[in-house]
């Protein structure tokens, strides 16, 4: 167990399992893998609604109907009601590769030919499978489907080529059709009776009747590749979708027998599924480049063009920043793609724009791939400058110049920066001053040149005298850097040197040798700190303002591959090809935490409120999501989370938050909280912070109107009495009650036996009291655990409240002679008010709901003030509540004051 525990992955669309989808009611739902969980997104909009949870192996076939989902992974089939596993399926022995909605069963085949068939409806009562079907021992499946109105059969296409039809009920195989000497990687059924569409992986469609086993039509790919999805319209048109294993969709004309259009670019990797929506002219489509697309045919020329989409990076990401105060993500991968994650909401996740990428690709007759930018293996960004330029400076892979970005358009900038024309080498280091408004390029050539991001002109280079070749470093340039006042440049060679510059005069000021060859820095503006890594797997750090070492951490066993300073500058995060994540404590000058991963992080990023890491991995094409369990749990002691030198073994975050990976060498939580055996359940889970308050997150409007409640009911006062309508509805008779619930009026007889009967109660047993408000209050005192009446009492709007403690007042005690004091001493309504301030002194004490607990203490005084004044048992309860209420208010005053010499501080000072 680490201080990073794993929390979710983000990035992830769809994997290579076809999709399911399914109608409810006016919406359609798509279901789809990904990886060891499932999503559900609903194709309005293409808007997340569900995640599943996190399975043991990977899905391999997807199944829906209604709100249940069916999940083969392994040997097992899971089903799921929304994302709730309520039963497991365990029969078969080999991998299930297939699954069908047939009715209400299920059909399941795995890869060594076993059919079983499942009933879904009543499962609970039974786990077993109904029937079972066992295939030629040379029949490899690798499609099932229903044709339309055959009852009780089902068509099995396999890797051998021939195709079987089979009954269910009597588990008989009726025909086998011979096939076309190639292996069937999808099937479907028409619209039209008896007619079914076969794609083979020679890249052939035979449009067969299987009634009179006889072909109408054959249409042929001109690509390469197998077929790999096909789907008929339903809505009139008589086309028909296929996809291939290139990543191209083909739409065939079945009247006039030709192809009638090609989506030439519609996927970068193989189309895993296709579908046409019922009577609606649009086509979804998934692929393996982690994406679904829905096109939609609208078009004068009958080509179907992109109505909305949603993509994750279809290679590995290489590069990872967070941005907008830890809200999002930018991510730059192997795929040529830029783009920006949200942390909180998925839907706003999208790629940066490349000056239409599509329509370029389209008029120069090439591919997306092509046309888009080399992937991009450094880059920089600035907040300060966001609305008035480019903001986001990338270097990319053996490109001679940097690109440079508008994040508040999500667009590629008009400037393009090429650093020294005269012998131009591949741009490898960049970042942007603090202030925004420069952008420094260090290349392969040992060049560095500063350039201005609003008019991309360049403002000088940085030259060593001393170096043979007029340059900067004499070899690459692994990294620059700027300090907060744009008065240092700090830049680093591969050789191993690191120089500091005057970011003004471009002057070198000093320079000092590692003596190991350089591969990555990261510097924190702060605190002056510059850490390097280096081949020697060597963390140094050096302090630029004294120009020498001031630490030096060791333990990693393999390449660095990225470091990433805390937004204080006490940590320092390293990542390392040997599967570790460590951080290091700069000021105790040790080790604090270690974790072991199964896949090496290529790239990390914490977030600036230092309560998200995000990490890439190799062959991984989401962004993983950590939490620091300090800033979610009560224990600030980062000991109590912290391995030390130790290396603990963690898995990876899966897409689903809710299923929290646990440490392999640990049962505990994934996030610690403070409560244990011998805290009381009543108690929060977190405790007070000495000195400070805890708010009770209560609308601002809900606790004001308790203290502006006189004024709200003049306001409210109703200017002439209600009218009687002309017709009134027949009501059940029904009495007022203070919670707003509805109590019917009992009938007259029942009335007055209730009435006896708590009479002759009222002479044996104490009087209870009568509303919910004061039955609560009463138990609570005895059990000395307020919580459930705080809980009551915010529920409560501010007009029933009020009613509440004007229900307690002592209406009569005006006019009460000495011989009548003793029996207001006694009265109910006296112990009510009495428990009541014992409340107050609680919670006041506690600092726990407080500006609530204050507005009700005001309304309390307001009403029951004169009657404290003349009991003096409350007398001495309101001395202390005064003393309670003055202490506390002492040391909150006491905070403010030292915040507000803080702000006057930094009001004076240069910011």
């Amino acid at each position: 167990m680490g201080i990073f525990e794993p929390y979710r992955a983000i990035g992830y669309i769809t994997a290579g399992v076809p999709f399911s989808v399914q109608r409810l009611g006016t919406e359609t739902f798509v279901t789809v893998s990904v990886g060891k969980a499932f999503q559900v997104y609903n194709c309005a909009k293409l808007s997340l609604v569900l995640v599943g949870p996190q399975l043991p192996k990977k899905i391999r076939a997807l199944a829906s109907y209604r709100e249940y989902t069916f999940a083969a992974y392994g040997h097992d089939i899971g089903v799921f009601k929304r994302a709730h596993q309520v039963a497991t399926w365990s029969r078969h022995t080999a991998k299930v590769c297939l699954l069908l909605l047939f009715g209400e069963h299920i059909l399941s085949v795995d890869v060594d030919g076993n059919v079983y068939i499942w009933a879904f409806k009543g499962m609970n009562e039974n786990l077993s499978p109904v029937g079972h079907i066992l295939l030629d021992s040379n029949f490899s499946p690798s499609c099932i489907m229903h044709p339309d109105t055959y009852l009780n059969k089902v068509i099995l296409g396999c890797q051998e080529g021939p195709l079987q039809l089979w009954n269910l009920s009597t588990k008989t195989k009726l025909f086998e059709f011979k096939g076309w000497n190639s292996s069937i990687s999808s099937c479907v059924s028409s619209p039209a009776l008896d007619v079914v569409a076969v794609g083979c992986a020679d890249g052939k469609i035979h449009i067969h009747n299987i009634r009179y086993d006889e072909e109408l039509v054959t249409f042929s790919h001109s690509m390469r590749g197998s077929v790999t999805a096909l789907s008929f319209s339903t809505d009139g048109q008589p086309l028909l979708a296929s996809g291939s294993s290139s990543g191209v969709v083909s739409i065939w004309n079945l009247e006039k027998r030709r192809l009638q259009s090609v989506i030439r670019d519609a996927h970068d990797g193989s189309i895993i599924s296709l579908h046409f929506f019922a009577n609606e002219p649009v086509l979804m489509s998934s692929s393996t480049d982690n994406s679904i697309k829905m096109w939609i045919f609208d078009t004068s020329d009958g080509d179907p063009r992109l109505l909305r989409f949603r993509s994750g990076h279809s290679a590995p990401p290489l590069c990872i920043r967070f941005y907008a105060n830890g809200r999002h993500i930018l991510s730059a991968g192997q795929d040529r793609a830029f783009r920006l994650f949200s942390v909180v909401q998925d839907q706003q996740s999208r790629e940066l724009s490349q000056r239409h990428v599509s329509k370029r690709a389209k008029k120069l007759k090439l591919k997306e791939e092509e046309i888009k930018l080399k992937p991009v293996i450094a880059f920089d960004v600035a907040e300060i400058r966001e609305r008035d330029w480019c903001n986001v400076v990338t270097s990319h892979m053996d490109t001679l110049q940097a690109y440079v970005w508008r994040l508040q358009n999500f667009v590629i900038g008009e400037h393009i920066l090429r650093p020294c024309p005269d012998n131009p080498t591949p741009v490898k280091a960049c970042t942007i001053s603090a202030c925004g408004n420069f952008a420094i390029l260090g290349t392969a050539g040992g060049w560095i040149e500063r350039f201005n991001l609003q008019s991309g002109i360049s403002r000088g280079s940085y030259i060593d005298q001393l170096e043979e070749t007029n340059r900067a470093h004499d070899g690459a340039v692994v990294g620059v850097a700027c300090d907060s006042t744009n008065t240092l440049m700090i830049s680093a060679g591969y050789a191993g040197d690191i120089k500091v510059w005057d970011f003004k005069g471009r002057e070198l000021k000093s320079r000092w040798e590692i003596g190991s060859s350089l591969v990555k820095i990261s510097y924190h503006r702060l605190n002056g700190l510059l850490a390097t890594a280096a081949d020697d797997f060597v963390i140094r750090l050096f302090d630029v303002v004294a120009l020498r070492m001031v630490r030096k951490f060791e333990g990693h066993s393999d390449r660095i591959t990225d470091l990433c300073f805390s937004d204080d500058g006490k940590w320092l995060l390293s990542s390392s090809m040997d599967g570790s994540l460590r951080i290091w404590d700069i000021i105790l000058a040790r080790q604090v935490d270690a974790v072991y991963v199964d896949v090496s992080i290529t790239a990390l990023s914490l977030s600036p409120n230092m309560d998200i890491l995000a990490t890439t991995h190799v062959d991984q094409n989401g962004v993983y999501l950590w939490v620091n369990q300090s800033m979610f749990s009560g224990d600030s002691d980062i000991n109590l989370y912290a391995s030390g030198k130790e290396v603990v073994t963690v898995k990876l975050p899966s897409v689903s938050s809710g299923e929290g990976s646990e440490a392999e060498e640990s049962n505990e939580p994934a996030i610690r909280h403070s409560e244990s055996k011998d805290v009381p359940s009543f108690l929060p889970l977190l405790e007070q912070i000495p000195d400070l308050v805890t708010l009770s997150l209560l609308p601002k409007s809900q606790w004001q109107s308790l203290i502006n409640l006189d004024i709200i009911k003049v306001r409210n006062k109703p200017v002439e009495p209600p009218k009687k309508p002309e017709k009134a509805p027949f009501f059940l008779p029904s009495i007022p009650s203070l919670s707003g619930e509805i109590l019917f009026k009992p009938s007259e007889t029942s009335a007055e036996g209730d009435r006896k009967a708590n009479e002759d109660k009222s002479k044996i047993t104490p009087e209870v009291p009568s509303s919910q408000f004061l039955r609560l209050l009463h138990s609570c005192s005895e059990a000395k655990n307020f919580s459930p009446f705080t809980a009551y009492i915010k529920g409560l709007s501010p007009s029933t409240l009020d009613l509440e403690l004007r229900m307690l007042q002592i209406i009569d005690d005006n006019d009460a002679d000495d011989d009548d004091l003793q029996d207001v001493d006694e009265r109910q309504e006296l112990l009510s008010i009495e428990l009541l301030m014992d409340y107050f002194i609680h919670e006041i004490s506690c600092r726990s709901n407080f500006e609530f607990v204050q507005a009700l203490v005001r309304l309390f005084l307001k009403i029951h003030g004169e009657t404290i004044r003349r009991q003096s048992v409350l007398q001495n309860k309101a001395k202390v509540l005064l003393e309670t209420q003055c202490s506390v208010w002492q040391g909150v005053d006491k905070l403010f004051q030292g915040a507000r010499c803080m702000l006057a501080f930094l009001s004076n000072s240069q910011f």
